[in-house]
């Protein structure tokens, strides 16, 4: 099949980045499909008509090389945080990464998008930050013209991240935090993420390998707690808890279909999320990120 520049698959489209990131590449005019391991299913909202849902399965190097088929662009935005005994993070963030910068590199013409994850460490004692570090050193040995895009932690108007946090300073009078709360974070809106996609598509704005996407304002997370408990009217105390405890809750909860917490989660708590000092990011796009007080979210 002939590759088109203007035909995007948008693998994990579905998701809460993919399906922003799918409906932005549609008012670009792009022809857009999304790649999605349940193509049955009813599309999202805030997709217009035309996207194709298409089968994807990251072991299976046939389904992938027909998914990707005639695509100018690939976007990797699969992310998984909760292992099972089908899937591990090295199958996800690793192998499944490598499987799709090796079928781009092999087919001329097509392009990838990579999406990671300030933090990612190499080091990390977690097995879920060593492998989206993994995964990035395959993705650019298999595929050295990948662009890897690096998102903080990511919020939307409808209460992913700010929503939930609020939720919680609601109903608890006792707010447990991750350590001491005092690990710093860039919240970015999800919306200029897929800004950030779109962006690396035109070509000319995008000159580096590497983006990480912060937005403009960084909180300490007891910080955002207590902006949100504010809002409340009610007094909330702020409860200090061991890493120790939260993996031991991680590890009670994982049996669940849908865990509150994970191991991914509290290991991405236990350092600062924020931009890199030199590292390029929203403005090397030209792109003004939104900010979360600005937009009164917190």
């Amino acid at each position: 099949m002939q590759i088109s520049p203007r035909r995007v698959i948008v693998l994990g489209g579905t998701g809460f980045l993919g399906r922003r990131v799918v409906r932005r590449l549609q008012q670009q005019g792009c022809s857009v499909s999304a790649g999605t391991r349940a193509p049955g299913a009813p599309p999202p909202e805030e997709w217009e008509s035309g996207v194709q849902q298409v089968q994807v399965d990251l072991a299976e190097q046939s389904v992938m090389a027909r998914a990707l088929s005639g695509a100018g662009w690939v976007v990797n935005c699969i992310g998984f945080y909760a292992e099972t005994r089908q899937q591990s993070f090295q199958d996800v963030h690793l192998a499944g990464a490598r499987r799709i910068a090796r079928l781009v590199q092999e087919t001329p013409g097509q392009r990838l998008i990579h999406i990671s994850g300030i933090g990612a460490s190499l080091h990390s004692p977690s097995a879920y930050v060593r492998a989206r570090a993994e995964g990035e050193v395959a993705v650019r040995s298999a595929c050295p013209d990948a662009v890897i895009l690096r998102p903080s932690v990511m919020f939307c108007l409808g209460g992913t991240f700010f929503g939930d946090l609020q939720k919680i300073a609601a109903r608890l009078p006792l707010i447990p935090l991750f350590g001491t709360g005092r690990t710093r974070l860039q919240p970015v809106w999800v919306e200029d993420v897929a800004e950030a996609v779109a962006c690396v598509l035109e070509g000319p704005r995008a000159k580096r390998k590497v983006y990480e996407l912060g937005g403009p304002d960084v909180f300490a997370y007891r910080d955002i707690l207590r902006r949100l408990a504010a809002r409340t009217g009610r007094r909330r105390l702020l409860l200090p808890v061991p890493f120790a405890l939260w993996r031991l809750a991680a590890a009670l909860l994982a049996p669940l279909p849908k865990p509150p917490v994970t191991h991914a989660q509290i290991a991405l708590m236990r350092r600062d999320n924020t931009v890199g000092a030199g590292v390029a990011g929203f403005t090397d796009l030209g792109i003004k990120p939104h900010s979360a007080v600005a937009m009164g979210l917190v």
